[in-house]
């Protein structure tokens, strides 16, 4: 009889014990999750009872508020986007019937006035009612709109931000959509809801040559002043490659790797892409962060790796079977983000040190107090310092006399990267300029791509570039 009640006793035990572990899931461990299911009604019914919090550019125009409507039982806050599609992508929308996208979502906690519980307990004994906190963002509206408007309407992308800090200043996106359309259930359609800079996949072309120039400098396998020929075509990977139809056209005799990114020589740095070997540049590109998804405070599923990519997207790595010369020069399977590009070109300019992309400065309670700010963060020493000097060396004689003298402003110093690569077989180009100023203390660096056009990076998108650079620079003195 004992030992049948020690049966008993220990089968209540398991049943408790069970009991606890999934109450504890839904409870505690996941309830995060069930709280932003678009399918779960309760919180959403319930959010839109409490006013949300605005956000804000970082001179204070509002990007994102609450519109009152209805009384007692009927109240009920919605949303508004006052400057339209201005930061669709960026800040995102939300709505109960559409769902949530953008900082809207990632940052949907604090903008729904959700704390910690002992915040939580500590405002309901206060009397205080729950009120969304308020996001004041890094970005910039004038710079913004500077880069829609060099875009023209073009599909493409501009990604801009502080080396130093990471702080996004510009992420523009043609085509783009109005998230008050959203909310009066006019979804866009076509591509308008894809970020470009954070998910678009794009081949590089001559830009990645910066990436190439790193691995080769900080290994110590080669200088700015190493030789080599600039001759075409050249066989690299088993087959011919040559320097037709890229922005360095022609044979070349022996060049320096600083004259060879210069003029943009696809058979020199196919050459010594296929040198430095899959190993070595695999090492730099994850350095960088390719391989991942951009650090950047946005949902994961907005955000995409940039990479060398196989069947159904597979990342490949170093051990696959790929031709790394032309991964060096921009070319095979290689995609790449904006963003990612745009990290590049940052983490030359903050000497090696690449910085998680940042679009949140503070957040603000509803009475002013300021709850959190956004600290910098370092992600990675990519590069030795001396060796992001060279680099930088390198870039700024693209613009003072090589492919990217577009991108030249007067009295101040530019350092930037051209690239065009081949699309729709061969029929148009993915123009490309990344770039970083002032030297030797830069501000800003900045990724400008357009798509599908008859132009180059040096003609199309350093322009561009330019007249972004100078409104942020302007902004800065």
């Amino acid at each position: 009889m004992n030992r049948q009640i020690a049966h008993l006793f220990a089968l209540v035990l398991v049943l408790f014990g069970l009991l606890v572990v999934f109450t504890s899931r839904w409870t505690i461990f996941e309830a995060k999750g069930l709280q932003h299911q678009t399918a779960n009604r309760r919180p959403l019914l319930e959010e839109q009872r409490v006013p949300r919090g605005y956000i804000y550019a970082d001179d204070g125009t509002i990007l994102a508020r609450d519109v009152r409507k209805g009384r007692g039982s009927t109240l009920r806050y919605v949303r508004t986007y006052p400057q339209n599609g201005l930061f669709a992508h960026a800040v995102g929308y939300s709505f109960l019937t559409q769902g949530s996208a953008g900082l809207e979502r990632q940052e949907n906690d604090a903008l729904a006035g959700r704390h910690n519980e002992f915040t939580s307990i500590v405002d309901e004994l206060a009397g205080n009612k729950q009120e969304g906190d308020d996001l004041r963002t890094t970005l910039d509206p004038e710079a913004q709109r500077t880069a829609l408007a060099g875009l023209a309407g073009r599909p493409g992308s501009v990604v801009a931000l502080d080396p130093a800090t990471g702080k996004v200043r510009v992420l523009a996106n043609v085509p783009s959509y109005d998230p008050n359309q959203i909310g009066a259930g006019r979804k866009p359609t076509g591509s308008s809801l894809l970020s470009r800079a954070t998910q678009g996949q794009y081949p590089p072309g001559s830009t990645m040559k910066v990436v190439t120039a790193t691995a080769a400098i900080d290994s110590g396998r080669y200088t700015p002043d190493s030789v080599v020929s600039g001759k075409s075509p050249k066989l690299v990977g088993g087959v011919l490659l040559s320097n037709c139809c890229t922005e360095g056209s022609g044979s070349f005799g022996p060049l320096t790797l600083t004259q060879a990114l210069t003029d943009s020589v696809n058979t020199v740095w196919g050459e010594v892409g296929e040198k430095l070997g899959n190993d070595l540049m695999f090492k730099y590109m994850n350095r960088f962060g390719f391989d991942k998804k951009p650090p950047i405070e946005l949902p994961g599923d907005e955000l995409t790796a940039s990479g060398v990519r196989g069947k159904g997207g597979r990342l490949l790595g170093p051990n696959d079977d790929i031709d790394i010369g032309r991964v060096a020069i921009g070319q095979e399977r290689l995609s790449v983000t904006p963003l990612q590009m745009a990290l590049v070109a940052a983490t030359v300019a903050n000497h090696g040190k690449l910085m998680k992309a940042q679009l949140v400065d503070k957040i603000v309670s509803p009475d002013g107090r300021v709850r959190d700010t956004v600290q910098p963060a370092e992600v990675d020493q990519v590069m030795k310092p001396e060796t992001a000097d060279k680099v930088t060396a390198m870039m700024e004689s693209v613009v003072k006399q090589g492919t990217g003298t577009a991108a030249q402003i007067p009295g101040i110093t530019v350092a930037g990267k051209t690239g065009t690569a081949e699309v729709a077989n061969g029929t148009s180009n993915q123009a490309w300029f990344i770039a970083f100023a002032p030297v030797p203390n830069p501000k800003v660096a900045i990724a400008v791509t357009v798509e599908r056009t008859q132009g180059e990076g040096g003609t199309v998108a350093a322009p561009i570039a330019k007249q972004v650079m100078q409104v942020l620079l302007r902004e800065n003195r």
